[in-house]
């Protein structure tokens, strides 16, 4: 009987680590967050901005994976591309508040003043678990732009 419930124990114990492990491989690192910002700044580079956004902001794009996709700021705070939200573009997200009450857009803007490229820490919905999340974006700045990718924690 021990060893059934032995067996039993160190099945469910397998099965919760397997799943933590997916969950974990389902979401993106910080290297590939810093990969796909430089891929899209060289797309930009490459194509004008113009074409950068939209493909950015396209529903089937090379800049979004899994809980991963591009953004791109003007230096006001104004929304150029998203890659989860096409909705957001154009509009004018310097006020925008996490659940904390973080001005992070306003941040991102403060630090693009001052750095060529950075990460920001922020709490944002998870795409994938649709919860409230810590998140930490790395962006890097191109001429008065912010272009950026996020992790979840």
């Amino acid at each position: 009987m021990y060893a059934a419930i032995r067996f039993v124990i160190a099945a469910i114990i397998a099965l919760t680590l397997a799943t933590a492990a997916g969950l974990a491989a389902d979401h993106a690192t910080k290297p590939e967050a810093i990969a796909l910002v430089k891929k899209a700044v060289d797309f930009i580079k490459a194509n004008g901005p113009q074409k950068g956004y939209a493909e950015i902001s396209a529903i089937t794009t090379t800049f979004h994976d899994r809980d991963l996709y591009v953004v791109a700021y003007d230096a006001t705070g104004k929304c150029l591309a998203h890659g989860s939200n096409a909705k957001l573009v154009g509009k004018d997200l310097i006020d925008a508040q996490d659940a904390d009450g973080v001005y992070y857009i306003k941040k991102r803007m403060e630090l693009l003043k001052t750095s060529a490229s950075f990460w920001q820490d922020y709490k944002f919905s998870d795409p994938l678990t649709k919860k409230l999340e810590p998140k930490s974006t790395y962006c890097e700045k191109l001429n008065e732009t912010a272009i950026c990718a996020g992790v979840y924690k």
